[in-house]
């Protein structure tokens, strides 16, 4: 057991260059939906190169069959962050850029990245990627859609 135990932390030092390299991107950093939520770090402990599938989303996050989980694209996660719109004013440019420097640091850091909504009108939303020590890492927002 105790053999198992330092294998489990060692991957976690190894997580924070990801968690470590996000963090500054995410102070004051909110989600826009009907309700901004704040967006974290989260690590992964499924390992497999493969895409990870809905099934796999529920039995990591211990959901029951009848909540419902999809993928959706990696694009529909960032297009609403990261597009700057003609009349956005200072604070929005602000928020525009620190979600573009977020995405450059996910696409630079993550490979096999995924995006998982989970629940129907109060939704958490994982996007999830490979580091290259293989270990998954990713960031967990909520979106609010009535």
């Amino acid at each position: 057991m105790t053999n198992e135990e330092s294998k489990s932390s060692e991957p976690i030092s190894e997580n924070k260059l990801f968690t470590e390299q996000a963090k500054p991107l995410l102070t004051d950093l909110l989600y826009p939906s009907e309700s901004d939520e704040p967006i974290e770090t989260i690590t992964c402990y499924l390992k497999q190169a493969e895409p990870l599938t809905v099934s796999q989303i529920k039995d990591w996050q211990m959901l029951p069959p009848s909540i419902y989980v999809e993928e959706i694209s990696e694009a529909d996660f960032w297009e609403p962050v990261i597009t700057e719109q003609d009349w956005y004013g200072d604070e929005e440019k602000a928020r525009t850029s620190k979600f573009q420097q977020l995405n450059k640091l996910v696409v630079d850091e993550l490979t096999v990245r995924q995006v998982f909504r989970v629940g129907e009108s109060e939704m958490d939303v994982y996007l999830l990627g490979c580091q290259k020590d293989g270990e998954r890492a990713g960031l967990k927002t909520k979106i609010v859609q009535t």
